[in-house]
């Protein structure tokens, strides 16, 4: 007797699979912890997904296709990288473990490759030599990539310890820099009791960052144009 596709959709098991990312993280996420939270047995969900891997392909292509929606600067190369980034930390700020799952997977996916290619002509008027252009596209998606991933852990990182102590070791922190040497710990002890550490992950340093990178490819360009 053949067997019946299982009563479920793609895009539910999708849609399910974010919420398990939300709640536990890529690290514990599972197959079959998802078929479970879907009420199906395990294998049911091979009838879409060949494995684990060709199921964070299709949530990267989902992530690929967001970015592209909702990115619509013109203007110059440096406007139009200025609004790629900003609006790629947007989209991935919004889907869970969506910075892993981009950096996990490989362009085969339809609007992963429509993603690259928009990337790619924000700055193919430029001068630059064809391996100089995906040098920058891709410099600057992995900045962005790092710096959405590195907040995200950092939030991580607070609540457990807030789950773990009930508060943040400010205190311990402060007494163990006071115990270090000025040549071992001066300026960053300076910095944290100055609270420049909570500068990180907000938009101040991530748009800092971004002209950094954005200044260094204009220079690139004026050394090429002599």
């Amino acid at each position: 007797m053949k067997k019946q596709q299982p009563q479920i959709s793609e895009d539910k098991i999708l849609e399910t699979s974010w919420e398990l990312l939300g709640e536990e993280g890529i690290e514990k996420f599972s197959l079959r912890r998802l078929a479970d939270r879907l009420g199906i047995q395990a294998p049911s969900l091979y009838w879409y997904f060949k494995s684990k891997q060709n199921l964070y392909q299709r949530l990267s292509n989902q992530v690929s296709k967001m970015i592209l929606e909702k990115f619509h600067s013109e203007g110059d190369w440096k406007e139009q990288l200025t609004g790629l980034a900003v609006t790629v930390r947007s989209v991935l700020s919004r889907y869970p473990c969506s910075t892993q799952l981009m950096m996990m997977t490989l362009p085969h996916e339809p609007d992963i490759i429509r993603f690259t290619n928009r990337m790619l002509l924000c700055v193919e008027s430029t001068p630059l030599e064809q391996e100089q252009k995906m040098q920058v596209v891709t410099t600057l998606v992995n900045y962005v990539f790092y710096f959405v991933l590195d907040d995200y852990q950092h939030e991580r990182n607070v609540s457990a310890i807030l789950k773990d102590q009930g508060a943040l070791p400010g205190e311990e922190m402060i007494r163990l820099l006071d115990s270090m040497s000025e040549s071992e710990a001066g300026l960053f002890r300076r910095m944290f009791k100055n609270g420049l550490f909570e500068l990180m992950g907000t938009d101040g340093a991530f748009e800092f960052g971004l002209k950094l990178i954005l200044l260094g490819i204009e220079q690139v360009i004026k050394e090429q144009e002599k």
